[in-house]
């Protein structure tokens, strides 16, 4: 039976480093939170979640989702990103999913290609699929149905990392691209993706 699957987007932080919420950071006339749900939109999934947390009426009000998106509000945000994970499953299970992509909302130039590729893997019967670029794992990752079941179970301190390591023989490793490393933590990380989002060059900008 063809896999049904949902993307998450993981946008509950506090993004303490960078002054407020990364869903709300902005490229052009889209906020991250938009962005990445517009890109995942485009893909052949049977829906997007976007996961909010900190400050999540003010990253509501904020926010127009993409068409097919929805919001969920994660309460036990400071918990960790699991607890993220979590609520974005339950969500996923809500519209049918029995497989998701899991992806955090502060990697908003991923290119559509390597969206592409994991879910493609994921359709093929993968555990789980990651992309990787120069030797280097990013974003999103793919889960299965037994991978799902894997992350409700994992521990809070470790979360996906844990599913992904103690599975290493079957997850599928596929072809990524600069944009889906170049994630932001810090000012100095959001004026290089302004500047990749622009130009998107082969090669990321120093």
């Amino acid at each position: 039976m063809k896999r049904r699957i949902a993307a998450i987007v993981l946008a509950a932080g506090e993004g303490r480093r960078i002054g407020g919420p990364k869903a709300l950071l902005r490229l052009g006339d889209e906020t991250f939170l938009e962005r990445c749900g517009r890109l995942f939109a485009g893909e052949d999934v049977a829906g997007v979640v976007g996961v909010v947390g900190k400050d999540a009426e003010r990253v509501v009000a904020r926010t127009r989702p993409a068409a097919g998106m929805r919001l969920a509000v994660n309460a036990r945000w400071g918990e960790g990103m699991l607890t993220s994970v979590w609520a974005g499953l339950d969500a996923a299970r809500e519209i049918g999913a029995d497989a998701v992509l899991l992806h955090p909302v502060d990697h908003p130039v991923v290119a559509p290609a390597t969206i592409g590729r994991v879910v493609a893997a994921l359709r093929d019967g993968s555990f789980a699929a990651v992309p990787s670029w120069e030797g280097r794992r990013g974003h999103p990752g793919g889960f299965g149905p037994e991978a799902c079941a894997a992350l409700r179970a994992a521990s809070l301190d470790r979360g996906a990392r844990e599913v992904l390591a103690t599975n290493a023989e079957r997850v599928t490793h596929v072809p990524g691209d600069p944009g889906c490393l170049l994630g932001v933590n810090t000012v100095e990380d959001y004026q290089l993706v302004l500047r990749w989002s622009v130009a998107l060059p082969e090669e990321p900008p120093q």
